[in-house]
């Protein structure tokens, strides 16, 4: 993997020429001006008989979204993937189905005021790009391009599109990703989490069903169990694939398959769409990219995907010249709990929590500012590997967890995941089934009646006797006198009275503001949070139409990527770090711009 450029480079937009936005140039640039400003770029093929009009390697989301733009388009597509059908959707089937909207109908219902330029300020003050922007072989250079479109993509046309094709959101926005404290820095200025009814499953059966359509119409072939080895070339341009196929698998979805060899393949056609997904299943591999920024790799990490998600792909298109940037930059959670009922090796869950935990590392001592819940999810995790442990802590309480605990997957909140309506309701009443599951069977949690019997449960989990009951409670102590007036120099106390000034947080996110020593809240909770793999936020570098540019920043004709192979888009179209909920829709615009200028391409 190469090296991360030391350039810098400006946050501040060119200047434009009159009558027209950059922005809006760059959103038509996902869409047909840029596919018919790459037809000509189409490379001659006689290299023998064409397999399929494209190939499209990778059957998760950015993938099918591809793959359903080529076939609207009339093209004969092969769709590959290593795993069985089960798996079709990869990873974003498990999601909880968040998705980044600017300005939408949602936000507007609660009141909430939003804008494009105040995402697009929110969004450089966290991707912070510095890595020659202003210089077309700089390794942000298409990383900014590809940011300012999709702020246009989802202050613009990113909703109607999803709802035409049936989606539906809940109407309560999520504030995740709060920020470091500074109207510029990092983090959401609003609430931008749009739910989606029906989370990750939702997100991806509009898209499985159109292709499912072109199935059955003879516009596409999926070949399941083919794992791709390499990118044929011929005469600088990719002209198909090669690789293994693999023995028939009934692994249900998210369980690791075989990878026993029963035969080989050589498949041809004019452009070749990688979509196959980060590397976050291969600890090696991530501890590899670690960047000295965020401390000392973690000896011990648990992992939010499934073990299919090893990054084979990229070293495949590096050799096929791709070039690959920002390796060091990935998104890792802070908040991980280990599976009691895991499917794939590892198994992790997150929590999303609401802002009133007490965040203490593994010796007992609080975190400040931004290392609260909700807050700053990188430099939490720097904070973390600082302490030279790989685990902090929650303090909380039952009232915190059952206002407050959310859990990441689609299979942990049946309720929305079912689209059931009085299940949903009774989050009012009752603290969620799943978190009352890992309550008493998860191996990270201890429930006590008192603090002293707290304490003595944390260090009889951990074995290391780190947590001093007298400190411990100092504290608590401390933080829960600044809850008797209406104003604290307390920031966290702060930030909970700011959340509960949003009506969706009143409504589903925030306890009322109490002390954690409060026997009407019992009982006490302390939660062992894990380091979470998650998503890479490097990857092969993609013009705006999802072409990988190559070292000297030359498309490579015949090849295209999208997805989180390819940063979401230019090979990191977050910088630094993530808004949430923009990792599926960063799926979305980019295998949406790759199909359709793939497909112009070979008209």
């Amino acid at each position: 993997m190469e090296s991360p450029s030391a350039d810098s480079g400006s946050q501040t937009a060119p200047a434009t020429p009159s009558g027209v936005t950059r922005r809006h140039a760059l959103t038509v640039a996902g869409g047909a001006v840029a596919a018919a400003a790459v037809a000509s770029a189409a490379p001659a093929f006689g290299a023998g008989p064409q397999s399929a009009d494209a190939i499209v390697v990778g059957h998760g989301l950015a993938g099918l979204v591809a793959t359903m733009e080529l076939a609207a388009a009339g093209r004969k597509v092969l769709l590959l993937d290593q795993e069985p059908e089960a798996s079709l959707g990869g990873q974003a089937f498990w999601s909880f189905g968040g998705l980044f909207f600017v300005d939408s109908h949602e936000q507007r219902l609660m009141g909430v005021k939003d804008s494009k330029d105040l995402a697009w300020q929110d969004w450089l003050g966290t991707a912070r790009f510095d890595r020659g922007v202003d210089d077309p072989r700089g390794a942000d250079h298409w990383a900014r391009k590809w940011a300012e479109a999709y702020v246009d993509f989802a202050a613009g046309e990113k909703r109607s599109w999803l709802a035409g094709l049936g989606m539906q959101w809940f109407p309560i926005v999520g504030w995740a990703e709060r920020g470091g404290g500074l109207a510029d820095g990092h983090g959401n200025s609003v609430p931008r989490f749009h739910i989606t009814w029906g989370t990750g499953p939702a997100v991806v059966e509009p898209f499985e069903k159109k292709v499912r359509q072109a199935v059955a119409a003879g516009k596409v072939t999926f070949r399941f169990r083919h794992r791709v080895d390499e990118l044929i070339t011929s005469g600088g341009a990719v002209t198909g694939v090669r690789g293994a196929v693999l023995e028939p698998s009934g692994a249900a979805r998210g369980k690791p398959s075989s990878r026993t060899v029963v035969g080989d393949f050589e498949l041809r056609a004019p452009v070749v769409v990688v979509t196959s997904g980060g590397i976050g299943a291969d600890h090696d591999l991530v501890r590899r990219n670690w960047p000295a920024r965020l401390g000392t790799p973690p000896k011990t990490m648990i992992t939010g995907v499934p073990a299919h998600v090893d990054g084979r792909m990229l070293g495949i298109t590096e050799r096929a010249g791709g070039r690959i940037v920002n390796p060091d930059r990935m998104w890792h959670y802070t908040e991980g709990l280990r599976n009691y009922d895991p499917i794939w090796p590892g198994h992790g869950i997150r929590i999303l929590p609401g802002p009133s935990s007490m965040w203490f590392d593994a010796t007992g001592k609080r975190f400040g500012a931004p290392d609260l819940p909700g807050y700053d999810t990188l430099h939490t995790l720097k904070s973390i590997t600082a302490s030279g442990h790989d685990y902090s802590w929650f303090v909380t309480t039952q009232k915190i967890i059952a206002k407050e605990f959310a859990l990441s997957g689609s299979e942990q909140n049946p309720d929305l995941t079912k689209k059931d309506l009085l299940m949903l309701l009774s989050r009012i009443w009752q603290t969620p089934e799943p978190i009352e599951r890992f309550k008493k069977y998860g191996e990270d949690f201890v429930v006590a009646s008192s603090l002293s019997e707290l304490v003595h449960g944390m260090n009889r989990l951990t074995g290391d006797n780190l947590i001093d009951l007298a400190g411990l409670q100092r504290q608590i102590e401390a933080r829960d006198r600044e809850i008797a007036n209406p104003y604290t120099k307390d920031l966290q106390v702060m930030g909970i009275r700011n959340a509960l000034a949003y009506p969706g947080d009143t409504l589903s996110r925030t306890a009322s503001v109490h002390r954690i020593l409060d026997p009407d809240a019992a009982p006490l909770i302390a939660v062992r949070l894990n380091i979470l793999t998650r998503k890479t936020l490097g990857g092969l570098q993609t013009d705006l139409s999802g072409r990988v540019l190559d070292a000297a920043g030359q498309p490579i004709p015949g090849l295209y990527a999208a997805g989180e192979v390819a940063g979401f888009g230019g090979g990191g179209v977050h910088g630094y770090g993530s808004l949430e909920g923009t990792f599926l829709g960063g799926c979305l615009f980019s295998g949406r711009v790759a199909g359709r200028a793939a497909a112009a391409a070979t008209g």
